[in-house]
């Protein structure tokens, strides 16, 4: 593919910057999105280094051929990437090249071809329902200080509750101390969605704020830190994982377990797929089916150890003959 004069020569690193700023100023995608984005085009270019033999430009992503991309993929399996970050690459390196299409006339028929790794299906790791009120509630008596546990608890019942992403919950600023019955939620991409409060989210959330030393303003964040600061995810995973110490609970039992837990028992009590897509913010109802496998597992492990015939088929395969 021959590219315009005026494009041809333009460096593939600073068509990448451009991109990325496209990204950030124009598509607002998530920051975690456009930094994932960006380590995978700059991965892409390094290869193209190594792989060229000099700094890339343009009419080289142009002219790349099928074995060139598979031969990036397999630099990425050989430093051990699995099948799901090697599809987040390939989607990088398209939605560039069509930008690219767009205003430089980049094209590159070869990258259509390039087969889409197969990724394994998620296994997703929900916590029982006993254990995610017993996390909520050691949240609030784990703390020395008071008001730290009140926030903690606070914090986990919107997980659970609400079903809110950890960034999510930390977004909620002073304006947000007293909880409606509905929330609106920006997720991912700047995304909106209705949520529902529960009245027992509300309460724990209502406890925190009586509790809270300082100035809750509506500008600010609505948790703090011991100093004041805004609350950041690293300190709630951290307060996760002595929650789940104390408790004995399984590594798996992190923060985002819980709202795994929210649409896996929202379904489990007869929620409604699409409702449940909804509440979660997931774009796709793929995204939200996975939630089905889990709960088709929970009921075959009833069903194995209730079912009056399955309990007799077991018994009789564990008798010797």
């Amino acid at each position: 593919m021959t590219l315009p004069l005026t494009s041809a020569d333009l460096p593939a690193d600073a068509a990448i910057d451009a991109f990325l700023s496209h990204l950030k100023g124009e598509r607002r995608l998530s920051l975690r999105t456009h930094d994932a984005y960006g380590r995978d085009l700059r991965g892409l270019i390094t290869f193209l280094t190594a792989h060229l033999g000099r700094a890339p430009v343009l009419a080289d992503l142009a002219e790349l051929t099928g074995p060139d991309w598979r031969a990036w993929l397999a630099d990425r399996r050989r430093d051990g990437v699995g099948a799901r970050t090697l599809r987040r690459a390939l989607s990088a390196v398209r939605t560039f090249h069509a930008y690219g299409r767009r205003r430089w006339g980049l094209n590159n028929t070869a990258l259509g071809l390039v087969e889409t790794p197969k990724a394994t299906p998620r296994r997703l790791r929900p916590v029982s329902i006993s254990a995610a009120k017993s996390l909520i509630r050691e949240a609030g008596e784990a703390s020395a200080v008071s008001w730290i546990g009140a926030r903690d608890g606070a914090v986990l019942s919107l997980l659970y509750g609400c079903g809110l992403r950890i960034s999510e919950a930390l977004a909620l600023t002073g304006a947000d101390r007293r909880l409606p019955d509905v929330l609106l939620v920006t997720g991912k991409g700047g995304k909106t969605r209705i949520v529902p409060v529960l009245p027992v989210v509300r309460d724990a959330v209502n406890a925190y704020v009586e509790a809270c030393p300082f100035d809750l303003e509506s500008a600010s964040s609505l948790f703090r830190t011991r100093r004041g600061g805004a609350l950041q995810p690293r300190a709630v995973q951290a307060a996760m994982q002595t929650l789940r110490t104390r408790l004995g609970l399984p590594a798996k039992t992190t923060p985002h377990a819980l709202r795994h837990a929210f649409a896996t028992h929202l379904l489990a009590n007869g929620g409604d797929l699409r409702a449940i897509q909804d509440l979660l913010g997931h774009a796709s109802l793929s995204t939200t089916q996975i939630y089905t496998d889990v709960e088709a597992s929970g009921l075959m492990a009833i069903h194995a150890g209730c079912h009056p015939r399955a309990r007799k088929t077991s018994k009789a395969r564990s008798t010797p003959r």
